[in-house]
């Protein structure tokens, strides 16, 4: 027989279909049989050496030793979904209602390589594309425009990347999305019933169970959601209730960077690089220490698709039990570790120290 399950935080239902159920080595991705990727393309505008005149440019880093060579740069996007410049202006017509599109859409280059993966990036190199995440989420939240800022990543063709080149993305709308919304509501009327976060509470419960449990650090918890809407689904949590992403702090930073390896070599090896998309959930900009919510990172295999059941009822079939799903990527962590070279072997880096000063004018 099939089993519900409720998220406890939107209220939503999942429904795990024991008699269709899967198991998880049946999501390994049949292998790829495409032309190898160069490390370099000469018509590849994210490449090093392809910069251009550097006039979409808003954000450079690399470490002391780098030279004239970048790890991370962030760039506007050239098709992007919302405006730089303009005023954030409401209108409403009969029953309807619209906004100017004003906010920011940029590109993380992630790496300097044309074929690298994060994956097999080190955890140093990782880090630099968190950090180039919160620097640009301080900067961004300050133009009083931009209500929510959103980060996230798509990993290949089925979660929507149409480039190779490796790359995240960040926009800063100016609305807060509804989803956003719901999240905190639910989050709210828990704090309002029990006194406690309840992403605090479902860390504690998980940590208490650990059947879902995926990996863990000194500072971040990583799982398969007891409501997982697709197999593998994990959410990684920082142990420290903190509600936005840019409140991170300079020892956090690289273990997060650290874990976030962990879950995408797992995922890599043990389901063939699968597609998949990333992000980073925080509170809107307007907010800040809250006492309700908490700030995570959200991972999102492609193993499944929306079809006609998730459109008409607005829940999620999920052939596989989260307590599955973690147990095999415990057991691939377990029997394929990450070379040491990558893993362990990293600057404590003092961000914070390099972060430019704030022009939203320019941003």
């Amino acid at each position: 027989m099939s089993e519900l399950r409720q998220n406890v935080l939107t209220g939503d239902w999942v429904v795990f279909a024991k008699g269709r159920a899967q198991r998880p080595h049946e999501f390994v991705q049949p292998p790829r049989y495409v032309d190898p990727i160069p490390p370099y393309h000469a018509t590849c505008p994210f490449c090093l050496g392809n910069e251009g005149d550097g006039r979409d440019e808003v954000l450079r880093l690399a470490g002391p030793e780098a030279g004239d060579r970048w790890q991370v740069r962030v760039v506007r996007n050239k098709f992007p979904a919302f405006a730089v410049e303009g005023e954030r202006i409401r209108r409403t017509v009969g029953l309807y209602r619209q906004l100017t599109g004003v906010g920011y859409h940029e590109v993380i280059v992630d790496h300097p390589r044309h074929d690298m993966v994060p994956a097999r990036m080190s955890v140093a190199e990782i880090a630099w594309i968190l950090e180039a995440y919160r620097q640009r989420y301080v900067q961004l939240r300050q133009d009083p425009r931009v209500e929510a800022i959103i980060l996230f990543k798509n990993h290949g063709e089925a979660a929507g990347s149409s480039l190779v080149h490796p790359h995240s993305q960040l926009t800063a709308v100016p609305i807060v999305p509804y989803q956003f919304r719901v999240h905190i509501e639910g989050a709210v009327r828990y704090l309002d019933s029990t006194g406690e976060c309840i992403f605090c509470r479902m860390l504690a419960e998980e940590l208490a169970a650990g059947d879902r449990l995926v990996c863990e650090t000194e500072h971040f918890v990583a799982f398969c959601p007891y409501a997982a809407l697709v197999p593998f689904h994990i959410l990684i949590l920082p142990r420290r209730h903190a509600s936005a992403y840019d409140d991170i702090t300079p020892a956090e930073l690289p273990d997060l960077a650290k874990i976030l390896k962990q879950v995408l070599w797992a995922l890599h090896h043990a389901l063939n690089n699968p597609d998949y998309n990333y992000t980073v959930r925080s509170v809107p900009t307007d907010d800040a220490a809250t006492d309700y919510f908490h700030w995570y990172l959200s991972v999102m295999p492609r193993t499944s698709k929306i079809a006609g059941f998730e459109l008409g009822s607005g829940m999620f079939i999920n052939t596989v039990m989260p307590e599955e799903s973690a147990a095999f990527l415990r057991a691939e962590l377990a029997q394929n570790p990450i070379p040491e070279a990558i893993a362990d072997i990293y600057r404590r880096v003092d961000f914070r120290a390099q972060t430019p000063q704030v022009d939203t004018a320019q941003a």
